[in-house]
């Protein structure tokens, strides 16, 4: 079902995720932003209880498919579990597998929040962070890397310079005769803007996830992180898919940022919630 919110285009759909994007057409939207249920975290209230090698299959076939559908990025927040003093290390299985099916990974941002006071036991550091899984066909066909960045801290500290290989400093600023006997100075300048890096810090946790019906779920991601990826890897009026929508996080950030999207989930609470959230949008 296509509606809309403030006049973006959102299409809602109930089913299974993979049944799903098996009817769409390949390289048919810009972007997949997500997180799927974790590993035996809890049942969602279908039964859902894959653990280790289990989880990772499930999560690769549905990995894979959402690289078809999709011309750019694929991002995929994801966690594993600690049990009896051991990482589960599904997130990292995970990689391990898409990379040995020839899948063209992008190195990790890390998800940075002030993580559950004793998630890591009695012995180990709490979990402040989770990885987002990332995947393209190669260069993105279209990223803004600095939309979310900042004007750089300091300004260039002397002449910038880089090493050879053979290790000499060459120095990247410098001045060029050009052909008419004119002198120019070409070279490294600072950006306007500073690429904000791939750890993303968020503020989580009650009243902190852009929404008061984001606590609808039982495991919503803040809006400021859907916000990051959408505004650097989803174009203006593209469209960004979330296969497991949850309660509307992702529809959320494109309707405020001008972008279309197309939300999945096999439960119809959830396309529900997420009804609600927009139209609170609507009327805001």
């Amino acid at each position: 079902m296509t509606e809309t919110a403030n006049d973006i285009a959102i299409d809602l759909r109930h089913g299974n995720c993979l049944e799903v994007m098996r009817s769409m057409p390949d390289a048919s939207v810009d972007l997949v932003f997500c997180s799927p249920p974790y590993e035996a975290a809890r049942t969602y209230g279908i039964g859902f209880a894959l653990r280790g090698q289990a989880w990772v299959d499930w999560a690769v076939e549905r990995y894979v498919e959402c690289l078809r559908v999709s011309r750019g990025l694929v991002a995929w927040v994801v966690e594993g579990q600690n049990k009896q003093f051991r990482w589960t290390a599904t997130p990292a299985l995970l990689m391990a597998d898409l990379h040995r099916r020839g899948v063209k990974l992008r190195k990790p941002p890390a998800y940075m929040r002030v993580g559950i006071p004793g998630s890591g036991g009695p012995d180990w550091f709490r979990n402040d962070y989770e990885f987002i899984v990332c995947a393209s066909h190669g260069k993105l066909p279209w990223s803004d890397n600095t939309a979310c960045g900042h004007p750089p801290k300091w300004a260039p500290g002397g002449t910038p310079s880089h090493r050879l290989p053979n290790g000499r400093r060459v120095n990247l600023l410098h001045t060029k005769t050009m052909a008419d006997g004119s002198k120019s100075v070409q070279g490294y300048r600072p950006p306007r803007l500073a690429n904000p890096g791939n750890v993303i810090r968020c503020h989580g946790g009650g009243g902190q996830m852009g929404h008061e019906l984001a606590h609808e779920n039982e495991a919503p991601f803040p809006l400021s992180l859907a916000e990051r990826f959408i505004l650097s890897f989803c174009p203006p009026g593209g469209t960004v898919l979330d296969p497991f929508i949850g309660s509307g996080t992702t529809a959320h950030a494109a309707v405020k940022h001008g972008r279309r999207c197309i939300g999945i989930d096999v439960r119809e609470s959830q396309i529900n919630l997420t009804r609600c959230r927009l139209a609170s949008l609507e009327t805001a």
